[in-house]
Formats: structure tokens, C-alpha cells, sequence
């Protein structure tokens, strides 16, 4: 009898878990949602710049942008992803140690990025651009700094997570599962705004 009950009540707790755990998956999808809304605002009015008046505007711009730099950056977020869906993959099979490893990692390379986007917003301050030199400049360091802003989040938040995940086990991970959803959508961001800013 008392077995019965131990039974019932720890699928009782499981069901409460898969319950609270869809909670939480949800709620960081609608707030992915607003985000994706305030990234798209700032997207369309970069675009509708462009295709205005302000060509000549635009095409300065883009002489002081490296796309190499942005390329590298890419490449880092790229590779960010892929340490972060490894992290997800091991704190799912139990594998705490290597999931505290795959955090870091990904931190690690959020804060590659953020060094080198502080190197190529120096160069622009050296050379006298900032937000107020034209609206096209005020667009860039508008998105990429929003961009940045979410990235040093994101590595706040992996520092914390890979400080506390050795308390999770293969059925309560929904704070990795959820950080791996900000990150990426971090990284898809930076997809979009690498070739829009940059290449075209």
C-alpha cells in the first residue's frame, strides 16, 4: 500500500514536472516573439533607409564596416550554437560535467564576439563615427549594440547556468533547454543582421 502511494505520488510529480517544464518552454517563446518583433522594427527602418535618399550615406558607411571582421564574428556565433545544442544533448542524457564544460565554452565564445565587436566599435570612436555622425550610423550602432546587449546577457547567463547545473539532472533541465533557445536566437539574429549591414 504505502509502495502504491510512493508510486502514485512520483508520477504525480513527474506530471507536475512535464507540466511547469512546457510552462517555462512557452513562456520563453513568447518572449522570443516580442524580441524577434522589436529586432524586425529595427531591421525594416535600417532597410527603408537604405532604399531612400541616403545612398551616398550608406556606401560611407559601408567603406568603414569590415565584412571580415563581421565574417569571423559569424563564424563564432556558428560555432557558439553548436557548443550550446552539445550542452543541451548532455544535461539531457544526465551528463552534468560535460554540460557544465559545453556552457563555459559557449560563453567563452559570446565573449570572443563582444571583444571583438568593442575592437571595431573603437576603431569607428577613433575615427570620429559614432551614433550622431548620420542616421545610417545611428541604424548600425542602434541594431549591433541591441545585438551586443542581448549577447552579454546570454553570457551572464551561461556563467550562472553552468554554476548551478551540476543541481540538474536528465529529467529537470528546462533552464538549459530555455537558455539554449535565447542563444539562439541570439545567433539567428546576427545571421540576419551580418549580411544585411554588411554585405549588401
Amino acid at each position: 500500500m504505502e509502495h502504491a502511494e510512493a508510486a502514485a505520488g512520483h508520477g504525480h510529480g513527474a506530471d507536475d514536472h512535464v507540466a511547469a517544464f512546457e510552462r517555462a518552454r512557452m513562456g520563453m517563446w513568447f518572449f522570443l516573439a516580442s524580441e524577434i518583433m522589436m529586432f524586425g522594427a529595427f531591421i525594416a527602418v535600417y532597410v527603408v533607409l537604405r532604399m531612400g535618399p541616403g545612398a551616398a550615406a550608406m556606401k560611407f558607411l559601408q567603406d568603414q564596416l569590415s565584412w571580415k571582421i563581421a565574417g569571423f564574428n559569424t563564424l563564432v556565433l556558428i560555432v557558439s550554437s553548436f557548443t550550446m545544442v552539445r550542452g543541451v544533448h548532455a544535461i539531457s542524457q544526465g551528463k552534468r560535467g560535460k554540460c557544465e564544460d559545453m556552457l563555459i565554452a559557449t560563453a567563452a565564445l559570446g565573449t570572443l564576439f563582444l571583444v571583438v565587436k568593442g575592437f571595431e566599435y573603437a576603431a569607428k570612436f577613433a575615427h570620429g563615427y559614432g551614433p550622431d555622425t548620420s542616421v545610417m550610423f545611428g541604424s548600425y550602432f542602434l541594431m549591433t549594440g541591441f545585438h551586443g546587449v542581448h549577447v552579454l546577457v546570454g553570457v551572464i547567463l551561461l556563467v550562472w547556468c553552468a554554476f548551478y547545473v551540476k543541481k540538474f539532472d536528465a529529467n529537470h533541465f528546462a533552464h538549459v533547454e530555455n537558455l539554449a533557445l535565447y542563444w539562439h536566437f541570439v545567433d539567428l539574429v546576427w545571421i540576419f543582421l551580418f549580411p544585411i549591414v554588411y554585405l549588401l
